[in-house]
């Protein structure tokens, strides 16, 4: 078990957050038209020829600063194929990664026991992340974890722009719960680890926000979309592996 603060035994990560050729951030305003074409979509009207969910459970965990809103339209289309689904409970996703499992724990064991069966987890971003590491803890209670844009192999491998919010977010968790950034490292080195159920990373090249390469790791199934970082909730791409993915996952 690390030491809290202790980084030895970690991947090299970046950080201060990729500095040199940072993620192409212009490119994040594609988000809204990605919405747009997901809405015209067949796909999302989940028609028969759709696998059916089968009341089989699935947990979503939005992304940094985000909360259970900004997977909305997730959720609906994932009720409209008959999957019981259930929110992460969190509105604004900045607490330090241990608080925000704590919350989540709860939840996993609960609907794994209202529907008798293993559940799946959903994430955007750090929602894959929490994910991962929530499912290597309990791993009986999990048929499987997707990924969308998650850096799974550095973390801190993000757009300047988002590590100045990762900064504010830990300075928000100093003055409210009085933890500083070391709090992360035994969380950093549970992400290190093998995973312990089926994981897939559905990435983009295009990511504005996360660096693509860090969305790779050996233990996953790596899916690659064009899109952007915070559109890859409501893109049609998404959505059509998702479709493919989950009733295996």
């Amino acid at each position: 078990m690390a030491r809290p603060g202790d980084r030895r035994g970690l991947p090299p990560l970046h950080y201060l957050g990729r500095t040199t050729d940072p993620p192409p951030v212009w490119l994040e305003t594609r988000a809204r038209l990605e919405h747009a074409r997901l809405l015209r979509d067949p796909l999302y009207a989940g028609d028969g020829a759709l696998p059916r969910g089968g009341g089989r459970p699935i947990l979503l965990v939005p992304g940094f600063m985000g909360g259970d809103r900004s997977m909305d339209t997730m959720r609906d289309w994932l009720l409209r194929l008959g999957y019981a689904v259930e929110p992460s409970g969190l509105a604004f996703n900045i607490r330090y990664s241990e608080a925000v499992l704590l919350t989540l724990a709860p939840r996993l064991a609960d609907l794994a026991r209202r529907s008798r069966r293993r559940v799946t987890i959903v994430g955007h971003s750090r929602g894959g992340l929490l994910a991962k590491v929530l499912a290597d803890r309990h791993p009986r209670l999990v048929r499987g974890v997707v990924g969308l844009g998650s850096p799974f192999a550095d973390p801190f491998d993000i757009h300047p722009l988002t590590m100045a919010g990762v900064r504010l977010a830990e300075a928000a968790n100093l003055v409210r719960y009085g933890k500083t950034a070391s709090v992360e490292v035994g969380f950093l080195h549970e992400l290190a680890a093998p995973a312990r159920v089926p994981l897939t990373s559905i990435y983009s090249r295009s990511d504005g926000i996360v660096h693509w390469e860090a969305c790779l790791r050996g233990d996953a199934t790596c899916l690659e979309v064009v899109g952007s970082h915070t559109g890859l909730g409501v893109n049609p791409e998404v959505y059509a592996l998702l479709a493919r993915v989950l009733p295996g996952a």
